[in-house]
C-alpha cells in the first residue's frame, strides 16, 4: 500500500515523533511505501515550554520524511491537503496528540478524505485541559476522519463522547525498542557518573504538573531508606522552582538526583538500565510511552490507577498499581524497597511484553 503518516517526526524530538518513526519503519519492513509528513513549524517558539523542539540526533535511516505543514497557517493547510490528496495514498495515518493540532490536521484530513481513507491514531483523546473550547478543537478533528485506533479501552470510551458512530479499535502501545540494548547496572552507573550501590527509583520524561512529581517527592520522603535514591531525569515543562523548593523543604536534597535536562535518545538506555523501579505517579493519563520503554528494558513499574495505566501494568505481575495519592504511592515504594528483588516481577514482565509488538499495531491500523 501507499501510506502517508502525518504528524511530528525528525527533526522534531519527543515520544510522539519516535512513535511515528518506528511505526513507519514497521510498515516499510512489511513492504509498504511510506511517506512521513511533518511540520515546517510545529509550535511557535513563544508557546513552547522547553529549551528546544529539535533533536540533536541524526535523521533516522531508511525513512522518507517531508516537512510540509505549518501548524499556524490555514492557507498552508489547504495547500498541503490538496497536495497530499493528489498523491492518491491508499491510507493516511494521522497522529493526534493535542488539541492545538486539531485545526491543521483536521483540515488536511478533510481534504484528503476525498481520495484517501483516513485513520487517526489517537494518542490522547481527552486533553488534560478539559475546557469546552479545547474539547471543541478535538471534536473538529474527530469529525474529519474515517476510523480511529486508540491504545487503551478508556480512550475508546472517551472517543464516544465526541462521535459514537466512529469505527474504532483498541491496540496497545507497542514497546519502544529503539533506544538500544540493556546494559549492566554497573556500566549504566559509570556512564551516568553515579554509584551502582543504591536502589534507584526512576522518574523519567518531561516534567509536567499532571505527572505527579510533587506527590512522588512527598511519598519518597516517607520511605526513609538510606540505600534508596530517587533519580529524576527529564526537562522541566512546568514551574521548576516549586519542585526544587519542595525537595529542600522535605530535606531530601542529598537523596534526590536531578538530571533535569532533555534526555537524548542515546542516553535513555543508561537511565533505564540503572533503575530498579520506574515510577509514574500520574494525576491523569491515557497511556504512556515511558511504560513501553520500561518494558523494553524489563523494568518493574509503579503506576497510579488513572487512565489506561492499570491496563498496561497489571498489579502484582509487572509492578504496582496504587491510588493517585501520597499515602498509596509511599506504601508501594516501601513495599518495593523492602524487597527489591530483580526477579520479583521478571516472569510477569516477560509475559506482558509479548502483547506489545509493532506488527500488532500495524495490523490494527490496516484492519
Amino acid at each position: 500500500m501507499k501510506i502517508a503518516i502525518i504528524g511530528t517526526a525528525w527533526p522534531y524530538r519527543g515520544g510522539i515523533a519516535a512513535f511515528n518513526e518506528r511505526l513507519a519503519k514497521e510498515f516499510v519492513s512489511e513492504g509498504h511505501q511510506v511517506d512521513l509528513i511533518t511540520f515546517t513549524l510545529q509550535y511557535p517558539s513563544f508557546l513552547f515550554p522547553g529549551k528546544t523542539q529539535y533533536s540533536d540526533s541524526p535523521a533516522p535511516q531508511g525513512l522518507h520524511i517531508e516537512r510540509l505543514i505549518h501548524s499556524m497557517n490555514p492557507v498552508n493547510w489547504e495547500r498541503v491537503g490538496r497536495r497530499l490528496r493528489d498523491r492518491n495514498y491508499d491510507l493516511a495515518v494521522v497522529a493526534y496528540w493535542m488539541p492545538a493540532m486539531a485545526p491543521c490536521l483536521g483540515t488536511i484530513s478533510r481534504i484528503m478524505q476525498k481520495k484517501t481513507r483516513v485513520v487517526a491514531l489517537m494518542h490522547n483523546v481527552m486533553a488534560h485541559d478539559t475546557k469546552k473550547t479545547v474539547q471543541q478543537l478535538t471534536r473538529y478533528f474527530v469529525n474529519s476522519i474515517d476510523k480511529a485506533v486508540v491504545m487503551v479501552e478508556a480512550e475508546r470510551l472517551n472517543l464516544g463522547y465526541f462521535r459514537r458512530d466512529l469505527p474504532c479499535v483498541v491496540s496497545p502501545h507497542p514497546i519502544y525498542d529503539t533506544y538500544g540494548e540493556p546494559m549492566t547496572k554497573a556500566e549504566a552507573a559509570k556512564r551516568l557518573d553515579l554509584s551502582p550501590d543504591y536502589t534507584y527509583l526512576l522518574f523519567f520524561g518531561l516534567i509536567r504538573d499532571y505527572k505527579g512529581l510533587d506527590r512522588l517527592l512527598q511519598a519518597y520522603a516517607k520511605v526513609g531508606n538510606p540505600s534508596v535514591r530517587l533519580l529524576i531525569a527529564g526537562e522541566y515543562y512546568s514551574n521548576r522552582a516549586q519542585y526544587e523548593d519542595m525537595i529542600r523543604d522535605l530535606r531530601i536534597e542529598d537523596k534526590v538526583i536531578c538530571h533535569t535536562h532533555y534526555i537524548p535518545d542515546e542516553e535513555v538506555a543508561a537511565y533505564f538500565s540503572l533503575a530498579d523501579l520506574v515510577v509514574q505517579p500520574y494525576k491523569s493519563a491515557t497511556q504512556s510511552g515511558i511504560t513501553q520503554i520500561a518494558y523494553h528494558f524489563s523494568k518493574p513499574m509503579l503506576v497510579t490507577r488513572v487512565g489506561g495505566l492499570p491496563e498496561m501494568v497489571p498489579d502484582g505481575k509487572a509492578g504496582f498499581v496504587v491510588e493517585p495519592n501520597v499515602a498509596s504511592i509511599a506504601m508501594g515504594l516501601v513495599d518495593f524497597c523492602n524487597n527489591p528483588d530483580p526477579n520479583r516481577f521478571a516472569a510477569g514482565i516477560a509475559e506482558q511484553k509479548k502483547k506489545y509488538a509493532w506488527s500488532t499495531m500495524t495490523r490494527a491500523i490496516l484492519s
